[in-house]
């Protein structure tokens, strides 16, 4: 569905500013982010508590897994592992993975699960002890208890959820299946709708990136992929702005003047929707940044976590946050050079100021 011109620096504000909404409340933010990435790195702190605090009023870290339990979201793979609206879990269940488990395994599995219902919520350690599973090679080529292995595995194929976390490890409990009554068609697109409103708007390839991780969220319709694609390019609104086509939801105008962007200073997540897809940033703002913590040190370029600096609507640089004594360090770097001036001065102050208070520091 063409729409009329548009240029790059309108695109550029609204990505932004339909990203980064005003500030709400936590389960306001989930539902209409559809979707929070998680990460275990810690860098100042994880990355779906980096994402939600632009997002929701006096939010602190740890806040998602304090009310998690009383959130209507999963712990679940969707295009990538994090906490997904339940209404989107429950559209991708139940899963047919490509690894089938053999007859042996099935029943390990059904033991498990008769464990887990009759308990309410386990922790591994809890099905390890009674069934002692042994030990497995991991994805790493180390060992893993086996029972924790299982367990994943159960979880992804839709038998167990996410309870809580305690202490960062993950607590079972038995899923209840429901069916939707929806085709898969159907399901499809509107999966591939939350997909849009979350990273919108989109070029044309990562619009094909993302229907390709989506097969980890709903592997049973791996093959469907094509039509999924071809039909989103139709029903979707789009532009082409020098040689790239580019989508967003139905009913919204990249051209608004309501997308307008605030001069708050803010330093995004690497996993942050804005600027997840390193493709677009690329495109939107010049430079390519990239992700280095698992880059050897000898060949980073930015820091271990970097985390991009936006001001008003360009991102300007980068800064890796720790904390030492209970007072903030950052490590501000920046692409062409510091902008002049106190506006950005007291912007950055201001930015820190609020890092600290979100990390209670």
């Amino acid at each position: 569905m063409a729409s009329s011109a548009l240029t790059l620096d309108q695109l550029r504000r609204y990505a932004i500013a339909r990203s980064l909404f005003a500030p709400t409340t936590l389960p306001k933010a989930l539902q209409r982010l559809g979707f929070v990435q998680a990460d275990p790195l810690c860098a100042p702190a994880r990355a779906q508590d980096l994402t939600l605090r632009h997002r929701v009023a006096g939010y602190r870290v740890g806040d998602l897994d304090l009310r998690y339990a009383q959130m209507p979201v999963e712990e679940d793979f969707f295009v990538n592992y994090g906490f997904v609206r339940r209404d989107v879990h429950h559209l991708m269940h139940p899963r047919t993975p490509r690894i089938v488990w053999s007859a042996s395994r099935i029943q390990q599995a059904q033991e498990v699960l008769a464990f887990v219902r009759e308990a309410g919520v386990v922790r591994p350690a809890q099905v390890d002890a009674h069934f002692d599973h042994g030990r497995v090679v991991n994805w790493f080529g180390g060992n893993s208890k086996a029972s924790t292995q299982l367990l994943d595995g159960m979880h992804y194929r839709g038998w167990l959820r996410v309870a809580r976390r305690e202490g960062g490890q993950r607590l079972y409990a038995v899923r209840e299946h429901e069916p939707c009554g929806l085709e898969p068609e159907a399901i499809m697109d509107q999966l591939v709708d939350v997909i849009v409103a979350k990273y919108a708007p989109l070029p044309a390839a990562s619009l094909g990136q993302l229907l390709s991780l989506l097969a980890g969220g709903v592997p049973q319709w791996r093959a469907q992929r094509p039509d999924v694609l071809a039909r989103a390019r139709l029903r979707l609104p789009s532009v082409v702005v020098d040689g790239t086509t580019w989508f967003w939801p139905a009913g919204e105008s990249p051209a608004s003047r309501r997308h307008e962007v605030d001069d708050q200073l803010r330093l995004l997540a690497p996993f942050d929707p804005v600027v997840w897809d390193r493709r677009r940033f690329e495109q939107l703002w010049g430079w390519a940044y990239r992700f280095e913590a698992y880059t050897p040190a000898a060949k980073r370029v930015r820091g271990h976590y970097a985390m991009p600096l936006l001001w008003h609507d360009q991102v300007i640089g980068w800064a890796n946050v720790g904390a030492k004594s209970g007072v903030l360090t950052p490590d501000v770097g920046f692409v062409n050079a510091a902008p002049k001036g106190k506006a950005f001065a007291l912007a950055l102050e201001e930015e820190l100021h609020r890092m600290s208070v979100f990390l209670g520091l």
